[in-house]
């Protein structure tokens, strides 16, 4: 697990640009902090004259643009993994990788690893101008969230716990996202945690919190307190799912369900342990990519496509997908919905054709009915209608059209203000349709990784709409 964030260094007036880096770049490299610099990495530059190197971008930049424009001198990215779950050296090399991808090589960086605290974080701090000295690092919309979700990606292709978000519905979800979880967020994953190793009570989770390094306050309302914390949080402030009532109801549960699997008969085919309820797809798919510690990884790895797995996994969490009942309704559904609205354009294409060709036959009808009003009038005469064949046979397959169209005939206005709304149903549709399709691929890929990893069985059926969806 990794909390991140991403901050913007300015300059500090009445301070040079250079004395303003070295400031910054001191901080990240302190010795005391670095285990005497072994835990400094860097990329285009060197950590020992990191602020020349960087202010010879900016002066490239300077040369070819003029004066650079604000006071953003540089990038900080901070990086804080859950505590015991990492090493120094690989939590270093993990942060080189994210400043890396996050920059896509373009900007100098350096990577300072502290273990001063009981947590290891990084300090990447990259130059604000690219390496060509040609442009400057643009801080776009919700960076923070695009960092983030990269740093997930990451550290859960290396086998870590990522940290799971709530559902963005508002800007104040963002930004609270870029500045990382809370409290609360930490204590509602270790709750996740103990739920996951199955406690007989209510009690044997609390002692679960205990061994995590929770406090644990006892009275009226139960309340604990992790490191950090200044006050004690009551569960039933942490929302629905984790007060006291709705863990009792769900430790309850799981101890019902032992005992109804015990008096289940040997005849009856058990429930496989992916659809219970109880099963949390995340938790279990982390202990999965956790193993990635031991031997049997570089096989697993080597079976399945790691980075197209950790994506999916990534894209269930941020969708606030826990189970595998979740996850198959989420496919079956996106699947019926894109056929639904594949019959809908579909039908909205047959209307707006049936518009255009009736219209044109009116257009038709109208241009060529003084010429067949003259072939009347000529007694059907042979040379007229040699003479006028092509407008004659346009004109009559005008009249047959009509004979069959049913009701009162409309008027080109009518049709042509039709045809408009009929056309933006179809552009709304389509418009949907182009966002379902790419969720139901997601799904569908992703399910199938996923249901290859905990062994289900697949038919040919299943096989094909695999390679379709890739």
């Amino acid at each position: 697990m990794a909390a991140t964030r991403l901050i913007a260094l300015h300059a500090t007036k009445g301070r040079t640009l250079a004395k303003c880096l070295k400031e910054r770049t001191d901080y990240a490299m302190n010795p005391d902090k670095t285990e005497e610099g072994s835990l400094v990495t860097a990329y285009a530059c060197n950590p020992r004259t990191v602020n020349e190197d960087f202010l010879l971008s900016k002066r490239d930049y300077e040369v070819a643009n003029g004066k650079e424009k604000g006071d953003v001198i540089a990038y900080q990215i901070r990086q804080s993994f859950k505590p015991g779950e990492i090493t120094p050296e690989e939590a270093n090399r993990i942060g080189y990788e994210t400043a890396m991808r996050f920059t896509k090589g373009n900007h100098a960086f350096i990577v300072a690893t502290h273990t001063d605290r009981n947590h290891i974080h990084n300090h990447v701090i990259f130059n604000s101008t690219t390496l060509k000295g040609d442009r400057k690092f643009t801080n776009f919309s919700y960076s923070g969230i695009a960092l983030g979700r990269l740093s997930n990606l990451i550290c859960m292709e290396n086998g870590l716990s990522v940290i799971a978000p709530q559902p963005y519905h508002s800007k104040t979800t963002y930004i609270h996202a870029e500045r990382g979880p809370t409290f609360r967020d930490g204590i509602r994953e270790a709750i996740d945690i103990a739920l996951s190793k199955k406690p007989g009570s209510f009690e044997e989770l609390l002692s679960n919190l205990s061994e995590q390094g929770y406090e644990i306050k006892r009275g009226k309302h139960t309340s604990v307190r992790g490191n950090g914390q200044t006050r004690f949080i009551r569960f039933r402030s942490l929302g629905d799912g984790y007060s006291e009532k709705d863990l009792h109801q769900k430790l309850e549960g799981v101890a019902r369900g032992t005992e109804e699997r015990r008096d289940t008969s040997p005849k009856e085919k058990a429930k496989p342990f992916y659809r219970e309820d109880s099963f949390d797809l995340l938790l279990n798919m982390q202990e999965v990519i956790a193993k990635g510690k031991g031997p049997g990884y570089e096989l697993w790895a080597k079976k399945y496509n790691v980075k197209n797995v950790m994506k999916a996994l990534l894209f269930f969490q941020e969708q606030g997908l826990r189970t595998y009942n979740e996850l198959e309704k989420r496919a079956g559904d996106t699947s019926d919905r894109f056929s639904e609205l594949s019959d809908e354009i579909k039908g909205y294409e047959k209307r707006l054709k049936e518009i255009s060709e009736l219209k044109s036959k009116i257009i038709d009808y109208s241009k060529t009915k003084d010429i067949y009003q003259q072939y009347r009038q000529s007694g059907y005469s042979r040379q007229f209608f040699a003479e006028h064949k092509e407008e004659i046979m346009t004109h009559k397959a005008a009249k047959d059209s009509f004979n069959r169209h049913k009701g009162k005939l409309p008027s080109v206005k009518e049709l042509s203000d039709e045809y408009g709304k009929v056309l933006a149903k179809k552009k709304a549709a389509y418009s949907e349709y182009k966002e379902v399709r790419k969720n139901m691929q997601t799904y569908q890929t992703a399910k199938y990784d996923i249901d290859k990893i905990l062994g289900i069985e697949k038919t040919p059926d299943h096989q094909k709409t695999r390679e379709q969806t890739r």
